[in-house]
């Protein structure tokens, strides 16, 4: 597990490029920010997180069925992930933040699309 990406995965970058292709400037995984957001509006807060399918529990009733070994330690850090961003959601905001999250999937599939949202949200936050 210790070779496993925590910050600058295939989607980040990807989503990242789109954005910076738009003139969009951001800051990435700052950690003063709770929760580490992937991408950071400071100015404006706004938190964006790229979720991967697996650490994060995506459609997490029936995927949690396809693990036959070591259940019992990938069921619970999972479960554990998604509470955590719950609860990082909910923090932030209960601090005046704008959270965006997207999964993997979503972004690889239509990175424009994610960064529209992503403009949409930064050109209206005031």
């Amino acid at each position: 597990m210790q070779h496993v990406k925590n910050k600058d995965s295939k989607i980040e970058i990807l989503l990242r490029k789109e954005l910076w292709s738009r003139g969009i400037r951001y800051r990435k995984n700052v950690s003063r920010i709770y929760g580490k957001p992937d991408i950071v509006f400071i100015g404006k807060k706004i938190a964006v997180f790229c979720d991967s399918e697996f650490w994060h529990g995506y459609n997490w009733e029936e995927r949690k069925k396809d693990f036959k070994s070591h259940q019992e330690f990938w069921i619970p850090k999972i479960e554990r992930n998604m509470e955590r961003d719950v609860e990082v959601t909910a923090h932030l905001e209960s601090e005046g933040w704008m959270v965006i999250r997207f999964w993997g999937n979503e972004i690889k599939k239509n990175a424009v699309g994610c960064a529209d949202i992503i403009e949409n949200a930064y050109r209206e936050k005031q």
